[in-house]
């Protein structure tokens, strides 16, 4: 992909998450090592086309999975997505469900999200730069509707609303902290949108995630289930979605 493509056109990054540690069918040009202000991204960036458009991806656990949802440098990962001069991005998270709809291998695309990480690197804002970023609307609403109408598209049910709850992990949640979510209107529980979402805020990047639910959350699956079992088997269902969905809505950038 070169420079004048990133400069001409619209090309979208895919944050890939769980399950998603490579963006099976991109045809790679270029892996891309940024050096950022804060450290190095999770994973080189990966440059290619996809379905026939350009697109970036880059792993958010890195290409081994070897970053617990606390420890990814989410401010690595932002900075050199938008250095690289991307504007449009769309993550891909694993998240439990909560909503009746929201069972194993649904998808979901949330409108807003609360957030109880701790202790997170969370701010481009520094000495003599402090940034007051507007998260009303946590996601961008264009690409949020762009993801709505791939999943249509596509032939999969989503979820197209939901409150997405940020856990800080690596633990799972008990089954008592999952009804106090839910007690505060939370539909799906994950540990990875915030700070990542506030940060492409901070640097103007229109951001919307695709949430695919990998199990009920603590509590409310069926009694005995084996959660780390049903975990694997609901990611390759549930990301076969995810792939059907990418291929429709990055063909819109």
């Amino acid at each position: 992909m070169s420079e004048a493509t990133m400069q001409n056109q619209t090309v979208t990054a895919v944050i890939g998450g769980t399950g998603l540690t490579r963006l099976e069918g991109l045809v790679l040009d270029e892996d891309r090592v940024i050096e950022t202000p804060y450290g190095a991204p999770s994973s080189p960036l990966h440059l290619g086309h996809y379905a026939g458009h350009p697109v970036v991806f880059l792993a958010r656990h890195g290409q081994d999975h070897r970053f617990a949802p606390h420890q990814v440098n989410y401010r690595a990962n932002i900075w050199a997505l938008h250095h690289l001069g991307i504007r449009r991005v769309v993550a891909v998270a694993a998240v439990g469900g909560i909503h009746p709809a929201l069972g194993p291998a649904q998808l979901a695309v949330p409108d807003q999200i609360i957030d109880y990480t701790w202790g997170r690197a969370h701010t481009f804002s520094e000495e003599g730069r402090v940034l007051h970023a507007d998260c009303t609307e946590p996601y961008d609403g264009a690409l949020r509707a762009a993801l709505i109408r791939a999943t249509a598209a596509a032939g999969v049910e989503a979820l197209s609303q939901g409150v997405y709850a940020v856990t800080q992990g690596p633990r799972l949640e008990t089954a008592a902290e999952v009804r106090k979510l839910r007690a505060e209107g939370c539909d799906m529980v994950g540990m990875t949108a915030m700070p990542e979402a506030a940060l492409a805020r901070e640097l103007d990047l229109a951001y919307a995630t695709l949430a695919v639910s990998v199990n009920w959350a603590a509590g409310l699956g069926p009694e005995g289930s084996d959660i780390h079992g049903d975990i694997v088997a609901s990611l390759e269902r549930g990301m076969d979605k995810v792939r059907r969905v990418l291929r429709v809505v990055l063909g819109e950038a």
